[in-house]
């Protein structure tokens, strides 16, 4: 996906500043994707996190895009699963590494769904 253009965005405000409910508005197709990526997340509920653009988060940044609290990020930078550096006093965590500890957790969460699941048919807890 290509990056959205300063036409986008110049299109996408002067359509916003009519303050009406419903916009028209014609845009590329990257921005499109892109749009329609953060409308999906909104619609099925999960969480839309909008980064700053810079490579490096700080704890409560990486808990926004992981889905868990700052003390759990804190957590897993002590145990080591989350490789950190620091500038001065602060903890910061390259955006590259959060998305890889994000995609190395999926099958393992996914496995302990399906183990949860299946004890709950087992238990009789699902209807």
């Amino acid at each position: 996906m290509g990056r959205v253009t300063v036409r986008d965005s110049e299109a996408l405000h002067r359509a916003l500043e009519g303050g009406q409910d419903r916009v028209s508005v014609s845009l590329s197709r990257a921005a499109a994707e892109m749009l329609a990526k953060v409308v999906d997340a909104e619609v099925s509920g999960r969480r839309v996190v909008v980064s700053h653009g810079l490579d490096e988060v700080s704890p409560a940044e990486a808990g926004a895009l992981l889905g868990m609290s700052r003390p759990q990020v804190r957590r897993l930078m002590d145990r080591g699963a989350l490789p950190f550096r620091m500038v001065g006093s602060h903890h910061r965590i390259a955006v590259a590494d959060v998305e890889e500890f994000l995609a190395a957790e999926r099958p393992r969460r996914r496995a302990a769904l399906e183990r949860f699941s299946a004890l709950e048919d087992e238990l009789g807890l699902t209807e």
